[in-house]
């Protein structure tokens, strides 16, 4: 079981792990070897709490699917083993980032000065506003 937190963890028999060919610089042997990534994570399959799989979906994030598979590419580095770890790494953080509740907003007031910063903002603005208007001819 590889730890998320201190009460959730992760099956590793549920990743699924595929090779495919990296993209980009490398010369020769990028043509060759399989180097890239691609973890999937099916999080509706998972052995998580509800609550925790509703965190996840509510992420918004790019990486994971509508259907709830989380899918990560790695091709950072040329070597498969550190592109895995690289991979396995970046899911641990998405869902830590799930795992910890955001901060509770608290109310505040503006400041008194603050106030009347602004109040002389729209004074100043709404006399540059008169002076656009028709002269008036006497």
């Amino acid at each position: 079981m590889i730890p998320i937190t201190d009460t959730l963890s992760l099956d590793p028999d549920d990743l699924s792990y595929g090779m495919i060919r990296a993209q980009g610089s490398g010369g020769q042997n990028v043509n060759k070897v399989s180097s890239a990534v691609h973890l999937r994570y099916d999080l509706a399959n998972a052995a998580l709490p509800q609550w925790f799989k509703d965190a996840v979906m509510a992420l918004g994030d790019h990486r994971v699917t509508q259907a709830g598979v989380i899918i990560i590419k790695a091709q950072s580095f040329r070597s498969q083993e550190k592109n895995r770890g690289d991979a396995l790494d970046r899911l641990l953080a998405l869902l830590r980032t799930a795992a910890t509740p955001a901060a509770p907003r608290h109310a505040t007031r503006p400041t008194r000065a603050s106030q009347r910063r602004r109040v002389q903002r729209k004074v100043a603005h709404g006399q540059t506003k008169r002076l656009r208007g028709r002269v008036q001819d006497d």
